[in-house]
């Protein structure tokens, strides 16, 4: 499984409540409905990171 950050992010009730029923509409929770809004930027952006080589050192 791919390491995540865990962030804080305050946003605006009512854009909130827009998300969640974005994301129950389709079938994701907010933070997989956020993490595939950030995927769709990036990519549209051509920002996407790029694949980490070889092994990682731990």
């Amino acid at each position: 499984m791919a390491n995540k950050k865990s962030f804080l992010l305050r946003i605006d009730t009512d854009k909130f409540e827009a998300l969640e029923k974005w994301a129950a509409d389709e079938f994701r929770s907010v933070n997989g409905q956020l993490e595939w809004i950030i995927h769709k930027a990036l990519q549209e952006a051509k920002r996407e990171p790029k694949p980490k080589s070889g092994k990682e050192e731990k």
